[in-house]
């Protein structure tokens, strides 16, 4: 499964953050990441994950709970959403 998570960065973390992230803690172990991507001068990111762990996000997001808000989001690609959608349509009520 399919996951997006947007992190914002708490007031006053910013460097302590930087500091964690520089020493190796922003991989998220058991999970593969699609793409990480920063907002530069938003003190904002976001990331795609694939797993079908979701406690190794919810870890990973403890982890970093001092630093960061979180809001994760299961997403799906058109391919998955296709047939889903299909169905829903293909009985009219």
């Amino acid at each position: 499964m399919l996951y997006l998570m947007e992190w914002k960065m708490k007031p006053g973390c910013h460097e302590k953050s930087a500091y964690k992230f520089l020493g190796g803690r922003g991989n998220f172990p058991g999970v593969k990441m699609l793409g990480r991507y920063h907002a530069p001068g938003s003190l904002k990111g976001w990331i795609i994950l694939e797993t079908d762990n979701p406690i190794a996000i919810y870890s990973h997001a403890a982890e970093w709970g001092e630093y960061l808000q979180w809001e994760t989001t299961p997403v799906f690609t058109d391919d998955e959403a296709g047939p889903a959608i299909a169905e829903t349509y293909s009985n009219p009520k």
